[in-house]
């Protein structure tokens, strides 16, 4: 077996090739589209570069044929709540179902983090934000939602049979969103229903940098600082809602408000993979065409929860029943969206957890692990620490 360091246009191409090649036969694998894999690799689209640098490989048999792939991150501003050491990351690993290839494989990214000072390494993880190609697929082995690794179940033992032990575990929540809502939820929601401090509404297109700045607030209050979270800024949330403007379906993105002042957010996108399936990889000209035309066909009749969040002060009210049950008003006479399923939460955030449970009759759809190994083998593990 040959270790091949990618440095050149060609090698970064059969580097998204190894993914395909090994997941073709899968029923389930979805290609990732080839662009949002390259724009991580890619300093002049990935800001992580500037605090951050990475390498990756390939890893060949003795006939030239691609078997695994890796990639391995310094980023400077990486950092859980507890760390007490520098801490990399790999992540888009790939490999066949042999210990010394996979060994191979992880024995060149701890090496090379080593060398940068990395005292330990957590994977597989993104050089970038959390919300994309986080964790190691270890339940629910069905189609993916978009942006979220998907790999065979062997996996998991190559990882742990290296040393890996997991860090924090990610949970995603499904629900049919036909089904009534748990009558604690409803009854939750009627006590505020009925307060005329609270109210709450569909985002508006017209009004998207009135809501970004909504978002920001929200998000600024109940996110940064917590589990490796940073407070964003003005620019960064309109830039993200300029984004997501072509996604939005209003009907499925609400915001509440306590005496006008935002206090709660539950923002949902049609789940892109259900169009993104269609298109092997490629979204140019003719694919983008193909996405309207999807759309127009209703096409997708999944959708995924990407953030929810309710101010500190505002926990525990019943902020999160209401503005559930606001949202269910609508979707569910228009009997449209078939299948729901919300992104990964940490298993050491409880309370988002309890949120996800009283939903209804939701169920654990797919569980991911991020795996952390430390290069000091006689050092004390420890898990990520539980929030509140």
């Amino acid at each position: 077996m040959e270790l091949i360091e990618v440095t050149t246009p060609a090698q970064a191409a059969a580097f998204i090739q190894v993914n395909i090649l090994l997941n073709r036969s899968n029923p389930s694998y979805i290609r990732p589209i080839d662009k949002e894999i390259e724009e991580v690799f890619d300093p002049s689209l990935n800001k992580t570069f500037r605090h951050g640098e990475l390498a990756r490989w390939i890893l060949e048999d003795q006939d030239g044929r691609p078997i695994g792939r890796i990639a391995a991150f310094v980023n400077k501003k990486y950092r859980s709540k507890g760390d007490d050491v520098p801490v990399g990351g790999i992540g888009f690993f790939d490999c066949i179902n042999n210990q010394e290839a996979a060994d191979m494989l992880l024995d060149v990214a701890r090496h090379w983090l080593g060398q940068r000072g990395m005292e330990a390494m957590d994977g597989p993880i993104n050089f970038g934000e959390r919300d994309k190609w986080w964790g190691l697929l270890v339940e629910g082995f069905h189609e993916p939602l978009w942006s979220m690794n998907f790999n065979p179940a062997y996996y998991r033992a190559l990882f742990e049979n290296y040393g890996f032990q997991p860090f924090f575990h990610q949970l995603c929540f499904g629900l049919d969103p036909q089904k009534k809502l748990s009558e604690k939820v409803l009854q939750r929601h009627a006590t505020l229903a009925a307060d005329p401090a609270y109210r709450s509404g569909m985002i508006e297109k017209g009004k998207l940098e009135k809501y970004a700045l909504d978002f920001l607030t929200i998000y600024n209050a109940a996110y940064a600082g917590h589990g490796g979270g940073k407070e964003l800024r003005k620019e960064q949330a309109m830039a993200l809602f300029r984004k997501m403007k072509p996604l939005i379906d209003e009907r499925i993105v609400w915001f509440a408000y306590h005496e006008d002042k935002p206090i709660a957010m539950f923002i949902n996108i049609p789940e892109l993979n259900q169009y993104y399936k269609h298109f092997n990889g490629k979204f140019g000209l003719l694919q983008k065409l193909q996405f309207v035309w999807l759309r127009w066909r209703g096409a997708c009749r999944h959708f995924t929860g990407i953030v929810f969040a309710i101010v500190p002060e505002f926990q525990g009210k019943g902020v999160d029943a209401y503005i559930i049950t606001e949202l269910a008003k609508v979707v569910q006479p228009a009997a449209f969206y078939t299948h729901y399923e919300m992104q990964w939460i940490g298993d050491f955030n409880p309370k988002m957890i309890n949120v996800a449970k009283t939903l209804g009759e939701t169920f654990v759809s797919r569980k991911l692990t991020t795996y952390r190994y430390l290069f000091d083998r006689t050092k004390e593990f420890k898990r990520h620490p539980m929030l509140g």
